[in-house]
């Protein structure tokens, strides 16, 4: 069976690809008798010189089904494949995550022998260690080979970067306060190692070098091919990385679509009315037509900026990262210069002040044009989601935040306010329009457990605070709502809906082939599918048929 999310023709037996495009789709005798009559009536004509075609029919194994190349609509795609470099998301404690530094430094000959070369990695969570403690310089300084090089290691939400004494003291002299970030310190003053969000910017983390870029990138190929993806849109480009992606664009070495947001940096000079989006370039492989900002911090590193103070941290509400007129005014002028405009807004507070952003902005502008986007949009009232609809700004959300955050989100927030967290059922209610990504290497990249946390909200164990139904039940997404998430939603929010997202004629022939039918296996059951094909412009690029 093939699912085409196209709600004029929602179900097919086949698809007829001619070259990089879908020509013709439906059921199997229907396709056949439609070119047999084509070929007929040129013959009829006196074009004899034609003979019937012979339509290749591929035939996929009893069982399995066939969905559009699926798409994830957020991503930090360089740091994904960094994050695969060393297995800090596996640590039980600060201990373990030390013991995967020393593994990989001993692993690799070039680092072992200079350790005046940064070792960087991705991925601790502090909230699943002993108390939920941060980690502390000295735990880095207790393995001498560690100690020895210069250590940074960026946290699971990426809001937070652990760093030895040796990293440290290279970047003192440090300032008490810092906009939008904090520095921990100890009950003396000291700072700790850990520095949050803005004070990232404090530690002195050489760029990645070509070779680099290019290790990591090669993982997240791997990975997204093999899990059905055949388009990512990443939600953070620097001036190296964008630069990185536009040579390979102009080679034609993109192996996935790329969907790509520049990062804003209210320190340099505004440059929305200098360069030119890129649209469509290798062949609809790249485009960069976005501009990401940063709001606020993140729930786990308690950096989202709240209305009220945390219930476990009372004496913070979090912060926003951006002052909110320096965002106003940024945001105005890009969206005049025909930008698209993608915020991170995890808090109450935080979505709220964007949202009253976008009201100004938008104003005299057609929505449809600029697709804005709130990133993340976790923790919204009811009345900024009624907002958020009315002015046509699309949630792009993450389902397996919501699995993951749910086994420390009450504490963090109170009974209450937890209800409007990831509240996906009450958004669409509302009349908003929300996609679906994973934020990786935040959580897996693997977009059937983005589809399986949206119609469960369950962990892979089928287990939740709220029992096997789910976390906050009521906010389940069905699977045809999902599908199209993780499909022609993220096509929509990157303007490229006529070409990608659903089966139909004219569109690109992009595709996974899943070993089960997602739609109709028992819930707990859709974690075993696999990925038997997938292909990008009528070629399969992993697997086969």
């Amino acid at each position: 069976m093939i699912y085409t999310v196209n709600p004029a023709q929602p179900l097919v037996q086949c698809i007829v690809v001619n070259g990089s495009r879908i020509q013709d789709m439906g059921f199997l005798e229907d396709v056949y008798r439609r070119w047999d009559a084509s070929i007929d009536a040129i013959q009829a004509g006196q074009v004899r010189a034609l003979s019937k075609p012979r339509l290749e029919a591929r035939l996929i194994k009893a069982g399995s089904i066939v969905v559009p190349g699926m798409s994830d609509s957020h991503v930090h795609s360089l740091e994904y494949g960094a994050s695969r470099l060393i297995p800090l998301e596996k640590a039980q404690t600060p201990e373990e995550a030390v013991a995967a530094v020393r593994a990989f430094i001993l692993s690799d000959e070039d680092i072992r022998q200079n350790p005046d070369k940064f070792v960087q990695g991705w991925g601790w969570d502090h909230t699943k260690w002993p108390e939920s403690q941060f980690p502390f310089a000295a735990h880095l300084d207790s393995d001498p080979i560690v100690r020895a090089h210069r250590v940074a290691l960026q946290g699971k939400d990426g809001h937070a970067l652990w760093v030895n004494s040796r990293v440290l003291n290279e970047s003192a002299p440090l300032p008490e306060h810092i906009d939008g970030g904090l520095i921990i310190r100890d009950d003396s003053g000291a700072p700790t190692g850990v520095f949050m969000d803005n004070a990232q910017q404090m530690v002195p983390v050489p760029p990645p070098t070509q070779r680099d870029l290019e290790k990591q990138f090669k993982l997240v190929v791997q990975d997204a091919l093999s899990h059905g993806l055949t388009s990512v849109h990443d939600a953070g480009f620097d001036p190296i990385s964008l630069e990185f992606f536009k040579i390979l664009a102009e080679q034609n070495k993109l192996p996935i679509r790329i969907y790509g947001m520049t990062y804003f940096d209210e320190n340099a000079d505004y440059w929305g009315d200098r360069v030119a989006p890129i649209v469509g370039a290798a062949d609809g492989r790249f485009t960069a037509r976005s501009v990401k900002f940063f709001g606020d911090g993140a729930l786990r590193t308690g950096g989202a900026a709240l209305f009220e103070p945390y219930t476990d941290s009372p004496e913070t509400s979090g912060f926003m990262r951006i002052d909110p007129d320096v965002l106003k005014t940024a945001i105005t002028r890009f969206m005049k210069d025909g930008w698209q405009t993608n915020i991170h807004a995890i808090g109450d507070r935080a979505n709220s002040i964007v949202l009253d952003v976008f009201e100004s902005a938008l104003e005299g502008i057609n929505v449809t044009a600029l697709r804005p986007r709130l990133e993340h949009a976790q923790i919204i009232r009811h009345s900024d989601m009624t907002r958020l609809a009315k002015l046509g700004v699309i949630a792009s959300v993450q389902p397996t935040h919501a699995t993951d955050d749910m086994y420390f989100a009450e504490q963090r927030l109170g009974p209450e306010r937890v209800k409007l967290l990831y509240a996906f059922r009450d958004i669409i209610k509302h009349g908003a329009r929300i996609t679906l990504g994973s934020d990786a290497p935040v959580e897996t990249l693997d977009p059937l457990h983005s589809f399986f946390a949206a119609v469960s909200r369950v962990a892979p164990d089928g287990t939740s605070p709220h029992g096997p139904e789910g976390w906050f039940p009521e906010q389940r997404l069905s699977r045809e709502e999902a599908l199209k998430g993780i499909t022609l939603d993220p096509a929509y929010a990157s303007f490229t809906e006529g070409d990608l997202g659903s089966f139909e004629v004219g569109k690109r022939a992009d595709y996974a082939i899943l070993s089960q039918d997602i739609m109709s296996v028992p819930v707990l059951d859709i974690l075993k599918t696999r990925v038997l094909a997938t292909a990008m412009d009528g070629r399969i690029v992993y697997g086969g048929i």
